[in-house]
């Protein structure tokens, strides 16, 4: 886990399908956008002009921390797959940056292959372990 792959919305594009996958990656939300999906290349918070006036980078802290596009990713993501952007945020913001990728690293780490377990899939892409059987 690197500080590069940290998005501002608190997402860790280190542990997503197109970052981890073997062909077409994805640099994450600071990589090159000839290489990120349709939706992420053209991200209203990654692009947002209040995101610009911060000094960290990330959403908390932004005087309109939550907007309404970071709770409406928040709820999708909480539902879906289990992570919630806002808790990230707010590791970050009490814990420092480090420690989150700490904790992101122990949370996702394959203990079989040392992979890292896809949010999306919900299974090491290296060697099929289900999140399930780790947590």
């Amino acid at each position: 886990m690197e500080a590069r792959t940290i998005a501002p919305c608190g997402m860790n594009c280190g542990i997503c399908l197109a970052y981890l996958r073997t062909r077409n990656t994805c640099g994450g939300c600071w990589g090159d956008n000839k290489q990120k999906i349709g939706h992420c290349s053209a991200c209203v918070i990654k692009n947002c002009d209040f995101l610009e006036q911060t000094d960290s980078k990330f959403c908390y802290e932004c005087s309109k921390y939550p907007c309404l596009r970071l709770k409406q990713l928040d709820k999708r993501y909480r539902l879906k797959y289990h992570m919630s952007m806002i808790e990230n945020l707010e590791t970050i913001k009490n814990s420092g940056l480090d420690r989150f990728l700490e904790m992101e690293h122990d949370r996702w780490l394959c203990p079989d292959c040392g992979g890292t377990i896809c949010v999306h899939r919900g299974f090491c892409l290296k060697c099929r372990e289900t999140a399930s059987k780790l947590n």
